[in-house]
């Protein structure tokens, strides 16, 4: 079980992901959301993340000048596209910076499954996420879960992960009922916006670990 913990500003709280267990830490790079991160903070950041955890750069429709700042500046191993790029796009990324990409797919109903085999046939791999509300500020990050049961036991072609809405109390039946192998979280483990809990984050990476 693989957990990754997104939305990281500051030292502290890359050592208590790193030291509870997490395998990928999440850099944001959005500049609306309250887990924003400089290109400068990011580059000391990944400074302080060892070998084996995986840096991902997290952005929202960035155009190519945008990635061209944040890749030359911090020493990255994925990046995490989690806005309404096309598989066009993830693939013009992917060849442009030779780097593994993390696509973020929105689910509230059936009608948006297509969409993740879609963009299984582009990215490395495919984070299972929940649709924001409409007129949301934040593409992701909102606390919210979807409904798990609409990808009980589905596969795609790469790599899955899960997130929306995940916290320490629901983690386990998340993968329980999903059959997931990763599993993402930012603001379930917070005590408020952007703020990391070390006791949160701790009880979530062993309350995913039970059944990983």
């Amino acid at each position: 079980m693989h957990v990754k913990i997104c939305g990281l500003k500051d030292p502290q709280a890359v050592a208590w992901a790193v030291d509870a267990g997490a395998r990928y830490i999440g850099l944001n790079f959005f500049p609306k959301s309250p887990r924003f991160v400089s290109i400068e903070m990011a580059a000391k950041l990944a400074q302080v993340i060892p070998v084996g955890v995986a840096k991902v750069a997290l952005s929202v429709n960035a155009d190519d000048g945008e990635l061209d700042a944040i890749v030359a500046a911090v020493p990255l191993d994925m990046l995490q596209l989690h806005g309404a790029e096309t598989p066009e796009r993830v693939a013009q990324v992917k060849a442009r910076y030779g780097l593994p990409v993390i696509k973020a797919v929105g689910i509230a109903d059936e009608s948006d499954l297509p969409a993740l085999a879609a963009f299984g046939a582009v990215a490395d791999q495919i984070l299972v996420d929940a649709k924001p509300p409409r007129n949301a500020d934040l593409p992701g990050g909102n606390g919210l879960p979807f409904d798990w049961r609409l990808i009980a036991k589905r596969r795609w072609p790469v790599p899955w992960m899960l997130a929306g809405g995940l916290t320490p109390d629901n983690v386990a039946e998340a993968i329980r009922l999903t059959g997931a192998t990763q599993v993402d979280v930012s603001s379930g483990v917070e005590s408020a916006p952007g703020i990391k809990d070390p006791a949160r984050i701790k009880a979530f990476v062993e309350a995913a670990q039970q059944l990983g």
